[in-house]
């Protein structure tokens, strides 16, 4: 059991450090709204991974994996989600003093920082429940690191919260070193060329996820 749970970490881990929508999301988060606002989207980030894990240990992901309608219909929901983030941040970078008063609001600790935590959570819980992948990727993933022998929806319950576990650390570390570069990153030109890559990355994989069919 010891053995596959140490296989099963270092694979989430390889996992967690691949690039994906929650990376992209983690990212502009931190860098529009400050450390603060990207440990929340992660956090939500994570309590959709761990909803996944836990649908895949009573085999509820089976269901969305099964049927075209709930996957398409979690797909497109993803989709257009990803696309709206990705042209929020274009737009937002077009406007100079529109971003200079974002990053000053976000490094402040004043009651506007808990509304953008509060919204980097709930952002961090819709991209990560709305992307079907999740359902079907823990579906076939967590099942593999399961020994014979032992309880099966106990072990998956288990492998569930460890691969939150992983993936959060990962995510915690990304976000701290993003934070030291706060001083780099507040530079308005800077601040600008973020904005539009993480929107074109945005909006590159929401009509990824758009197309996508199975």
């Amino acid at each position: 059991m010891l053995d596959d749970l140490l296989a099963f970490t270092v694979a989430a881990l390889l996992l967690a450090m691949a690039p994906g929508p929650s990376t992209a999301l983690m990212v502009r988060q931190t860098m529009r709204a400050g450390r603060r606002a990207g440990l929340a989207a992660a956090v939500g980030d994570k309590i959709g991974l761990l909803f996944w894990g836990v649908a895949a240990a009573l085999g509820l992901s089976a269901l969305v994996a099964a049927s075209a309608v709930a996957y398409n219909a979690i797909r497109v929901v993803g989709a257009v989600f990803l696309l709206a983030l990705g042209v929020q941040s274009l737009l937002s970078a077009r406007d100079r003093e529109g971003n200079a008063a974002t990053w000053t609001a976000a490094v402040s600790t004043g009651p506007q920082a808990g509304g953008q935590d509060a919204r980097s959570l709930h952002i961090g819980i819709v991209t990560s429940l709305a992307n079907p992948k999740g359902a079907v990727f823990a579906m076939s993933f967590l099942p593999q690191f399961v020994p014979t022998g032992v309880p099966v929806r106990a072990s998956l319950l288990l492998l569930a919260v460890v691969w939150a576990i992983v993936d959060g650390s990962w995510s915690l570390l990304l976000i701290l070193l993003i934070g030291r570069a706060k001083a780099m990153l507040s530079r308005p030109r800077v601040r600008r060329r973020l904005e539009q890559v993480s929107g074109v990355v945005l909006i590159g994989l929401g009509i990824r996820l758009a197309t996508d069919h199975r």
